[in-house]
């Protein structure tokens, strides 16, 4: 039996060298091409392929969107993410949402052979050097929030964010429906916890916690 693919990228070129590049292989067989997200869950809904392999960037739906429809739906087609560009949010949140297989547009077309051949078996394979940037900037945040936890009450990590996203106190004030007086006794008690005096000392500690 061989492999049953549906492909989505919004490129037509780039759909084109993939099947390309699939159909080249015995153990392949393309069921669909699709150009947008929302016709890329149709086309996975009708078909229940093997494995989809997907561009985050979509138009009508994106990338994420469409593997958020396929979780919720718990439809067992397996999935490849295959993008030019991979930030770490996108990626954790493909992680988060069970996407087994992640390649760069940059790597070898073989890279991309095995990878699907790898998840349809079962096994996850995504980009190492994104994964590990990805998953070291996780790991900061999560223990920067358990430290911040213990030394921080929650209103008061509120105003360390407003603070370190550039928001001046009347604004912070406004936000949160509380007095202009009201943010300065708060950041005055959040300089004392944290020892430090300024707020470009409290954006450089945000930055360190994974606050921003």
């Amino acid at each position: 039996m061989p492999i049953r693919l549906v492909l989505a990228d919004d490129h037509p070129l780039i759909l084109d060298g993939l099947e390309n590049l699939l159909s080249t292989e015995k153990d392949f067989e393309v069921l669909a091409r699709c150009t947008d997200g929302v016709e890329t869950l149709k086309a996975v809904s009708e078909h229940q392929p093997d494995v989809l392999v997907l561009d985050i960037r979509m138009p009508e739906k994106s990338g994420l969107e469409v593997v958020r429809e396929i979780h919720k739906e718990k439809l067992p087609t397996r999935i490849v993410v295959l993008t030019g560009v991979l930030d770490e949010g996108d990626l954790l949140e493909a992680i988060r949402l069970g996407v087994q297989g992640i390649v760069l547009k940059e790597m070898a077309p073989q890279m991309l052979l095995k990878c699907i051949r790898k998840v349809h078996a079962g096994e996850q394979w995504i980009e190492l050097r994104s994964a590990k940037q990805a998953l070291e900037k996780m790991l900061r945040r999560e223990a920067g929030a358990l430290e911040v936890a213990g030394v921080l009450t929650p209103q008061e990590v509120k105003i360390v964010r407003m603070v370190a996203n550039g928001l001046r106190n009347k604004e912070i004030a406004s936000e949160l429906y509380i007095s202009e007086g009201t943010v300065k006794v708060h950041l005055h008690n959040i300089y004392e916890k944290l020892h430090i005096d300024n707020r470009l000392a409290l954006l450089r500690y945000a930055q360190e916690k994974g606050l921003v």
